[in-house]
């Protein structure tokens, strides 16, 4: 691998830099350690909300100039606001990185939450949440999270309740901003044709002078134990019905994190980690031959994704018309309990998902953009960027005992939350039959 460059200003920012010389572009990612995670109720959604202001402009660059910045060289940008982390990006021309570096030191800072931008961005986010609630997966996830997270602020959606949505104040967002952006709670990502030195120093000299500020508050509020599956249902508009089945997970750095990111590959034959994309089809997966070869379900789809705390792992099928969802959960759990108990995961079947792994490995951090994106993740949720670079060994290093294991840990029927998702256009009754 080309040298990765990792230090710490004295401020506490944290830099990673990792020089990539096939393409004349770089990428500069800021990731803030802040994210629904860090959310309580009252404010939930702030972290989405303030990532929608800071795209609306410094004294330096203001809302027009700062828009037409990086278009104007040729390049890109975004930001994605995450359970665990905001984090913005840009890809431009390498000559051109130190636009980058100076915008986002500028809106670490001298970001403007104008109160007349806040009312405006409120109804652009309301309606954002709205055009959620028209979509079944959003409504049952939504259920099937708020029943499995009773403590943990995992609890709710990365947008926000309404009530709260309908409620922050400018005052409550600038607070939030200026909680959590500022060096010591940030990461610092370049990646491309760069010289690596020469960007540490680029980057010393545009965030050094931002003052040091208190770390924010840690989350404490563990979730307890789970001492039973718990169920939820939910009626609304379609024609499709949906089961929803979320199992306890370990967060990213547990021991047994890679097992059952392999497991989860070879039940739905999709790439290991729910942020990795496919390169490949499901349809040699158990999951799929059990529910979409029989006709039971329109699809079958769901996955692990690396997070700071314990999480979920998820396995979502669409009903085909006329199939009740007791059905389908029950040859859900025929296939489960087959897995577990009489036929368990093959050697040929543990090649196969390390083999799709590492495609979706592969096809998801090739270009600059993207591996700017898994070195900040890793530094972030892993507490290393180096979790990155382990990540095809981890994965190499599992074993037919390990995959047992975690079936017998992970997948126990008192350790899940079950959500059904009816449609108007079946009643209760006729789906309970």
């Amino acid at each position: 691998m080309d040298q990765v460059i990792h230090t710490r200003l004295d401020n506490g920012l944290t830099v990673v830099v990792q020089e990539m010389h096939h393409a004349p572009v770089a990428a500069a990612w800021v990731f803030y350690r802040v994210g629904s995670r860090n959310e309580v109720p009252g404010i939930t959604g702030i972290s989405h909300w303030t990532e929608h202001m800071m795209f609306k402009g410094t004294p330096t660059f203001p809302n027009e100039i700062m828009n037409r910045a990086i278009s104007r060289v040729g390049g890109q940008w975004n930001a994605y606001t995450f359970f665990d982390f905001t984090a913005y990006n840009e890809t431009v021309p390498a000559d051109e990185i130190d636009l980058c570096l100076n915008l986002e030191a500028d809106r670490m800072v001298n970001s403007l939450f104008d109160v007349d931008e806040v009312l405006a961005e409120r109804t652009v986010i309301i309606s954002e949440r709205q055009g959620s609630e028209n979509h079944p997966p959003f409504l049952i996830a939504e259920e099937v999270r708020a029943a499995a997270f009773r403590v943990h602020p995992y609890h709710h959606m990365v947008i926000g309740d309404m009530a709260d949505l309908e409620n922050m104040s400018q005052d409550d967002l600038l607070a939030h901003y200026q909680c959590f952006y500022h060096p010591g709670n940030a990461i610092v990502v370049v990646t491309g044709d760069v010289d690596g030195n020469a960007i540490v120093e680029r980057v010393r000299k545009q965030f050094e002078s931002i003052p040091e500020r208190p770390l924010p508050p840690a989350v404490v509020r563990q979730e307890p134990p789970q001492r039973g599956e718990r169920r939820v249902q939910v009626h609304g508009e379609g024609e499709t019905d949906y089961l929803y089945a979320s199992y306890r997970a370990p967060n990213a750095v547990h021991a047994d994190f890679f097992a059952l990111a392999v497991l989860m590959s070879s039940m739905l034959g999709s790439g290991a980690m729910g942020l990795l994309q496919g390169t490949s089809s499901n349809k040699s997966s158990r999951l799929y031959k059990a529910l979409v070869e029989k006709e039971l379900a329109a699809g079958v789809g769901g996955g692990l994704i690396p997070m700071v705390d314990p999480t979920l792992f998820t396995i979502a099928a669409p009903a085909r018309s006329g199939v009740p969802l007791e059905k389908l959960e029950r040859a859900l759990d025929d296939t489960i309990a087959k897995l577990r108990n009489d036929s368990p995961v093959t050697q040929a079947e543990l090649d196969s998902a390390k083999k799709r792994a590492r495609a979706s490995f592969a096809f998801s951090s090739e270009s600059v953009t993207d591996r700017g994106f898994w070195l900040g993740f890793s530094e972030l949720v892993a507490g290393s960027y180096q979790w990155f670079f382990r990540y095809l060994e981890e994965l190499e290093r599992v074993t037919l005992d390990d995959i047992a294991r975690v079936s017998e840990t992970y997948l126990d029927p008192s350790q899940r939350t079950i959500g059904w998702y009816v449609a108007n256009s079946q009643s209760a009754l006729e789906v309970e039959a």
